[in-house]
């Protein structure tokens, strides 16, 4: 190893794939002898794992990378170098471009770097593999990918270009890595990728047969299932409820479905209808009472009419999301989306999206008020953001915050819920 290049600073941004990506990053680095540093000013050189689904993300990032310290090396990792690696070279200079899941890669574009190289190494296929972490990100929590890509071809999205294909781990591989995690000490799984319904699809498996195999195992664990594409989930619904029965899964169920329109999620490549949507949030809710919905929608996609944009106020007032993720639309690099007419004009596109984001705050108090009152157990999964808080949560995965002195992190406690909010339960420790 270079002496000029010990200590390495690693941030990651976006979607908990990413996050575990950059877990591996870390672990790979520190297994090579490198020192993970967490501080920039104490770093050799540093190493930011990016996103770029979304242009004010990307923005902020390219800004991040723009005023990185001149004294130190730059490594820039993640979506960004395929999704838009002009504006990238272009605007940053970067001693190292790594696409996404690098894995041991990351060793040799770092090796490289300190030898006073520049590297740019832009596959998006590199070996994946499941790494057992051993620098978590959380203590309490397992970010688990299952698959990496899919297999849609969405207008708008830029992410297809980074990710690829799908490529599914095995059920074995998967269960594995669940039991190490809770061996160190997790108590909480998060099974993530870029849509997990289409898990297995690659190598003649499903999500549901995961689940049961990962529900088999013993100790005592909470599982969260990423997001889920509504097309995908129709071919599973029956036994997917099932499997959502268990006491092990939490009562949480992301599913995007972008609009409210039909004509506008054909122009965006979306193999699903609004009746097909409605349809899942039906059978849920009807078999799994209290159960947490969270969904998203893009405001502003070009051709949806001012008509569009109603019906997808509709339709959210009709199927009552309690987490509605609201984006405004822009056009991402290379996408069929980005050549489509006609645009929304930007102050319209602004203006929906105020519109969106007020009814959904209004859904989300309504429906949090129904929680009050309600005495369960939360485990508690992370420090709050005001001293002496801690943030838990129940079945359904509500976060409830609470008051104490004492350190609440991977315990379970018995509330109440005493107050509501938006976007959070109030409760006190019985």
């Amino acid at each position: 190893m270079t002496k000029t290049l010990k200590r390495i600073y690693v941030r990651s941004f976006g979607c908990p794939t990413n996050l575990a990506d950059g877990e591996a990053i870390i672990d790979y680095l520190s297994e090579a002898g490198y020192e993970i540093v967490h501080k920039i000013e104490d770093a050799d050189a540093l190493i930011y794992n990016t996103c770029a689904v979304k242009t004010p993300t990307e923005n902020r990032i390219m800004s991040i990378l723009k005023h990185s310290p001149h004294n130190k090396k730059l490594i820039v990792a993640g979506c960004l170098p395929l999704v838009n690696f002009g504006r990238l070279i272009a605007e940053v200079k970067a001693d190292g471009i790594v696409g996404p899941s690098p894995g041991l890669r990351i060793v040799d574009v770092v090796s490289k770097v300190a030898s006073g190289q520049e590297v740019i190494m832009l596959k998006k296929d590199f070996e994946i593999s499941l790494n057992f972490p051993k620098n978590r990100r959380h203590r309490v929590i397992g970010i688990i990918p299952i698959n990496y890509g899919c297999l849609g071809s969405c207008s708008y999205c830029c992410v297809v270009f980074a990710r690829g294909r799908l490529r599914s781990f095995k059920t074995e591989e998967i269960v594995e890595r669940v039991k190490f995690d809770l061996a160190c000490g997790v108590k909480e799984i998060w099974l993530t990728s870029q849509d997990n319904g289409c898990y297995g699809k690659d190598i003649g498996t499903n999500l549901v047969t995961l689940l049961r195999q990962i529900c088999k195992i013993n100790g005592e664990f909470f599982v969260r299932i990423g997001m889920m594409n509504p097309n995908h989930v129709l071919g599973l619904l029956d036994e997917l409820i099932q499997a959502y029965k268990n006491d092990r899964i939490f009562k949480f169920l992301h599913l995007p479905v972008q609009s409210g329109d039909n004509e506008v999620l054909r122009n965006m490549n979306r193999f699903y209808s609004i009746e097909d949507f409605k349809e899942i949030i039906r059978r849920f809710r009807e078999n799994i009472p209290n159960m947490t919905i969270a969904t998203d929608i893009i405001c502003g996609f070009p051709s949806e009419s001012d008509r569009a944009f109603n019906n997808t106020l509709k339709l959210v007032k009709e199927t009552q999301p309690d987490i509605v993720n609201v984006s405004k639309f822009f056009p991402r690099p290379h996408t069929i989306a980005e050549k489509m007419e006609p645009h929304v004009p930007l102050r319209e596109v602004s203006e929906r999206s105020k519109r969106m984001a007020k009814l959904s705050k209004k859904i989300s108090s309504e429906k949090n008020k129904k929680w009050t009152g309600w005495e369960g157990k939360i485990l508690v999964d992370e420090k709050g953001k005001v001293s002496d808080s801690w943030i838990g949560r129940n079945f359904a995965y509500k976060p409830i915050v609470v008051k104490s002195r004492r350190n609440l992190l991977g315990k379970s406690i018995n509330v109440k819920v005493v107050k509501t909010f938006a976007t959070y339960l109030g409760a006190e420790i019985l």
